[in-house]
């Protein structure tokens, strides 16, 4: 079951799934998407279901995952991969555009979680829960986009939570920290809820920068592997200068610890 499944990094996690021959769920905010990939899904000669659901609403999450297990459908891996982004500044941001970031890259890991991490936790056989966060959880927050980034460092503290919690389990954990990939994370908005401040569309040439990078499909490899071994972390540093901007921070954080004397 794949959250934020209908397009983007979502949907190279479902399309690769079902290529490796399992059945699929595509959860999006955006029905008809999320029932195209459905279809490219079973096209790989899978069981695929499309479910509209908004991650930052936990009771939606709630219902689609009861509504699932009615069907006899309970996701041995669970990816909360949905993820939104946001041109803006905490000083500057508006209210509603902060509370949507940390909504759909925060709180919606932790709804994902309580909606289907127990059924997880119950069943037998290999079990896994997976987190998209990227690799600006892992350097320190630059402009311009700093609420993005911001939010997304929550995305990679709420999934080292479920790794405490769940790995006693079982249940392994992979959190994913993908570099730029050519995604439509950039006009995220043309999906947003009226109550986060409605549809919103940006014009097409915002996605040049994003158009250079390579297609999120190249993230499955690595990130099969990661699951293969069990779990953990898994970066793809696609820019090929995240490692040496996470030694400078790594650095920067030791070099900031006083002696401390009584």
């Amino acid at each position: 079951m794949v959250t934020g499944g209908g397009d983007g990094i979502g949907r190279a996690l479902s399309v690769g799934f079902a290529s490796e021959g399992l059945n699929v769920v595509i959860c999006d905010i955006l029905g008809e998407t999320a029932q195209s990939v459905a279809q490219e899904a079973r096209a790989l000669g899978v069981d695929a279901r499309a479910v509209a659901v908004d991650v930052s609403d936990r009771e939606a999450l709630l219902v689609a995952a009861a509504d699932l297990r009615s069907a006899g459908v309970s996701p041995s891996l669970v990816w909360a991969n949905a993820g939104v982004g946001a041109g803006a500044t905490l000083i500057e941001g508006s209210p509603r555009a902060i509370e949507w970031a940390v909504s759909v890259n925060i709180l919606s890991v932790a709804w994902t979680a309580q909606a289907f991490a127990p059924a997880l936790v119950a069943m037998e056989g290999p079990r896994h829960f997976g987190v998209t966060a990227s690799s600006a959880s892992l350097t320190d927050v630059s402009g311009p986009y700093t609420l993005y980034a911001a939010s997304k460092q929550g995305t990679a503290g709420f999934a080292e939570a479920l790794v405490a919690e769940l790995t006693p389990q079982g249940v392994g954990v992979t959190i994913l920290y993908p570099g730029l990939v050519n995604t439509r994370i950039w006009d995220a908005a043309r999906a947003r809820p009226e109550r986060f401040g409605g549809v919103a569309r940006m014009p097409d040439h915002v996605g040049d920068y994003w158009r250079k990078a390579p297609g999120p499909e190249v993230l499955f490899a690595p990130l099969m592997e990661t699951i293969a071994a069990g779990g953990g972390r898994c970066v793809v540093d696609i820019s090929g200068d995240a490692l040496k901007r996470f030694e400078d921070r790594s650095d920067d954080i030791r070099n900031s610890f006083k002696e401390w004397k009584a």
